[in-house]
């Protein structure tokens, strides 16, 4: 599997670097020269897990995509929790990776950009407001505050407990429960059809995936 993924890396125009175990992966990881980590959970000598959190405890930001057995959520929500940016089920396409790799990299290579635009709507960071078409669509200051991270981060998975540190800190008015309040009401005001969303993804009991379109 290394090999086939540094080929289909080195193919697409990328620089690869290769660890066959957990101990050669975290001593790369930490020299933080790499601009995206590709980490196995099922690794030897020291696990993806591990790998994860230790790069985060050096305050390393570097996005990471975690490869995770199919169908194990409680592994995708742990790696989640400890840092890594989006995950990949095996068995899993070299092309779904790739673009998941292309979409953090775009995410993370640069200040946020000022505007975000997603089918008919416009998200202006500066103004803190939502367009449709030159029509403001009115936003409660929470409802603004978990779209706009929902947009940031798009393409990666938040969970709840994510989108209530990252977007309300420390606020003790709101909760988890709260969060799915909020994506109700979001959803109301950009969503064609709330029975088949389009930009905001329900991932099973994790949390939210946001899609341009």
């Amino acid at each position: 599997m290394v090999r086939a993924l540094e080929d289909n890396f080195t193919a697409k125009g990328y620089r690869v670097k290769t660890a066959l175990d957990g101990e050669q992966g975290l001593s790369a990881a930490l020299k933080g020269e790499s601009d995206l980590i590709v980490l196995d959970i099922m690794l030897p000598k020291v696990n993806g897990y591990e790998i994860c959190s230790q790069i985060r405890s050096k305050k390393l930001d570097t996005p990471i995509i975690m490869l995770t057995a199919k169908d194990q959520e409680q592994d995708i929500v742990m790696g989640l929790n400890l840092g890594a940016d989006d995950y990949v089920t095996k068995p899993f396409g070299i092309k779904q990776l790739l673009a998941r790799a292309e979409a953090l990299l775009r995410r993370t290579s640069g200040p946020e950009a000022d505007t975000y635009k997603f089918g008919d709507f416009l998200l202006d960071v500066a103004k803190e407001k939502l367009t449709r078409n030159g029509i403001e669509v009115a936003l409660s200051p929470k409802e603004y505050k978990v779209l706009h991270l929902l947009v940031k981060r798009q393409g990666s998975v938040l969970t709840r407990d994510e989108i209530l540190k990252s977007a309300f800190g420390n606020a003790h008015f709101v909760s988890e429960k709260n969060i799915d309040g909020f994506i109700k009401a979001v959803r109301e005001k950009i969503e064609p059809d709330l029975n088949k969303p389009v930009y905001i993804h329900t991932i099973g009991d994790l949390g939210y995936k946001f899609e341009p379109v």
